[in-house]
């Protein structure tokens, strides 16, 4: 493939009202390979690859403008090393960007350079702060379940509940089998036998979760064409398993109608207000680990981190004088 290659790049205007710089033409050779490089791996989409050219034209163009880099960044290894801890160093102090997004522009080098031939450098990424999973509050959890209570279809109530009352991820949800769901007079319980990673747990039914699964095992599902014929528990019009894909169009659709769309993320923001709840109201973190599959307790840990609220009302809590 040809690639057309131009004696100078020009580099998007930059933020905080720093001027455009342009690349000279050794190093817009460099990018344009580069690009033409990028446009083949099919397994990135279009997003990445103009991010990623885009971090690279910056570090050229900064390696362009230093003085006091120290050999051939772009031949040497040991050079290549210390020109990106420097431009880490630059983009930490000098353009003070985000600790996310200097470690796209150390993963964008690494590809670069492997591309190049040099290898991944050495710089290490910088440690991101821990934030807790993103949850409902008070009133979207209330509205969710409204939502889900006004659909007719009784299967995706279940959809809709397993998730924010058992904390099972999507794949869960559609993974589960018939005899995966125990309920005797006064008790029930939930068997996760296709777990992330393969582990198995059981969880209680609770009780608002309870009439659903009745309504759907005992009264809905039987009804339905296949039901005889399949071990599934939820099924879709055809009488097959349902898909995860089919799963996350019925939580789009409550969680539009709950008007929650702009905040919702899918089955994994009721999971996570399934754990966040339980960890808040003071349950033991290897309970709510156990109940949610986690292999590491520091995972349900972040469900007790402090949330842009939490610290908001903790700064709005101090006292002033009038």
């Amino acid at each position: 493939m040809t690639v057309e290659v131009h004696t100078e790049e020009a580099l998007p205007a930059p933020r905080r009202g720093r001027s455009a710089r342009v690349l000279p033409a050794q190093l817009a050779t460099v990018l344009a390979v580069y690009s033409s490089q990028l446009a083949l791996v099919t397994v990135l989409d279009d997003d990445t690859h103009r991010t990623y050219v885009s971090q690279v034209r910056g570090y050229l163009a900064w390696l362009a403008a230093a003085a006091d880099v120290d050999g051939d960044p772009l031949t040497d290894r040991a050079a290549r090393d210390g020109a990106v801890r420097d431009y880490k160093a630059h983009q930490q102090t000098v353009i003070k960007h985000a600790p996310a997004t200097i470690n796209t522009t150390l993963a964008a080098l690494a590809d670069f350079y492997t591309r190049l031939g040099l290898g991944e450098p050495v710089a290490a990424r910088l440690d991101l702060p821990k934030k807790q999973p993103r949850a409902l509050d008070e009133r979207d959890t209330k509205r969710w379940l409204r939502a889900v209570e006004r659909h007719t279809k009784v299967r995706d109530q279940v959809i809709g509940l397993l998730p924010l009352y058992a904390g099972l991820r999507t794949s869960e949800v559609v993974a589960l089998d018939t005899d995966d769901i125990q309920m005797s007079a006064r008790k029930g319980l939930i068997i996760v036998r296709a777990g992330k990673g393969g582990r198995y747990r059981e969880v209680p039914i609770h009780p608002q979760l309870r009439g659903p699964l009745s309504t759907w095992l005992t009264d809905t599902r039987p009804a339905l064409p296949g039901a005889a014929d399949s071990k599934a528990l939820l099924l879709n019009h055809r009488g097959n398993r349902l898909s995860p894909r089919g799963a996350h169009d019925v939580l789009l659709a409550i969680a539009d109608d709950a008007a929650i769309a702009e905040v919702f993320n899918g089955g994994h923001i009721l999971r996570h207000t399934f754990g966040t709840r339980l960890v808040r109201a003071g349950y033991d973190l290897v309970l709510v680990a156990e109940l949610m599959g986690h292999a590491r307790i520091e995972t349900t840990r972040l469900h007790s981190l402090p949330t842009d609220d939490d610290k908001q009302a903790a700064i709005d809590s101090l006292p002033i004088d009038r």
